[in-house]
């Protein structure tokens, strides 16, 4: 396997090259060869180049990039930075954790030092881990169905919990962007139990980029009150009264494959 780097002529990608003569018509390369790569030399005869994947049972190289990306996005949310106002450190935000509901005790450790169900203190790297007590009353096809629906109740959770902020607050949705937005940064992973669940950080920011705080409270041509920010009742009420339905095996036909978690989304409203 043998790669070629070369030098392409200017706009070549809006109009047709012009005078160009160094065309190889082998190959098709347009421009003078800058570099000779061949691959024969190189360890085991290939050019190693990233996969991308985000698993670290896949590959932990990758993994750390992404997680190291993460991290630097979910800070610069929180504190600011990289290109975020640090403004946004005094925003209204909540940190959440949203878990699968329960479908069968299934092997764990406990953090109170007593045993397993099972009378096992299991180490942290036991197979056993997460794997059902009881098989056969484990409730296999809801936990696949949730799984299969996990973005979907994502998004129905995103939907609702701006209508109830907005409803907290005393206004229409439409009102609401007139005072301020949900922005929220969120990673999904496996638990040990190969169930779902989200990590978020919700934010809520003013009605535009320029708006250093949201102006709940306020209407929208009046001075800025002395907090300026969402009311904590409001903020609290929303996060605890808003749910996603979980999905019942008779409220669908057909089940589709999940998505492969970890993955991470950053959105505002």
């Amino acid at each position: 396997m043998v790669r070629r780097l070369w030098r392409l002529p200017a706009r070549l990608g809006t109009r047709r090259s012009r005078g160009c003569d160094d065309v190889n018509t082998t190959t098709g390369e347009i421009g003078r060869v800058l570099h000779h790569l061949d691959s024969t030399a190189l360890p085991a005869d290939q050019l190693l180049v990233r996969c991308n994947n985000r698993r670290t049972t896949r590959c932990p190289a990758c993994a750390e990039v992404y997680r190291r990306d993460t991290f630097h996005l979910i800070t610069a949310g929180l504190r600011g930075g990289k290109g975020t106002p640090e403004q946004v450190a005094a925003h209204p935000r909540v940190f959440a954790t949203f878990t699968a509901p329960g479908f069968g005790p299934v092997h764990n450790r406990r953090t109170d030092g007593r045993p397993c169900r099972c009378g096992t203190h299991h180490d942290q790297d036991d197979d056993a881990l997460g794997t059902p007590l009881d098989p056969d009353t484990y409730d296999y096809e809801a936990a696949v169905l949730w799984n299969a629906h996990a973005g979907q109740l994502w998004r129905r959770l995103s939907t609702y919990l701006r209508r109830e902020v907005a409803k907290r607050a005393g206004l229409s949705q439409r009102r609401f962007r007139e005072h301020a937005r949900v922005s929220f940064a969120k990673v999904a992973e496996y638990q040990k139990r190969g169930a779902v669940h989200f990590h978020a950080v919700i934010r809520i920011d003013g009605p535009a980029a320029e708006t250093p705080r949201p102006r709940l409270g306020q209407r929208p041509n009046s001075s800025p009150t002395p907090s300026g920010a969402l009311p904590a009742r409001s903020a609290s009420t929303a996060r605890s009264s808003t749910a996603a339905p979980t999905p019942s095996p008779s409220a669908t036909n057909s089940m589709s494959a999940p998505s492969a978690p970890p993955t991470s989304t950053v959105a505002r409203n």
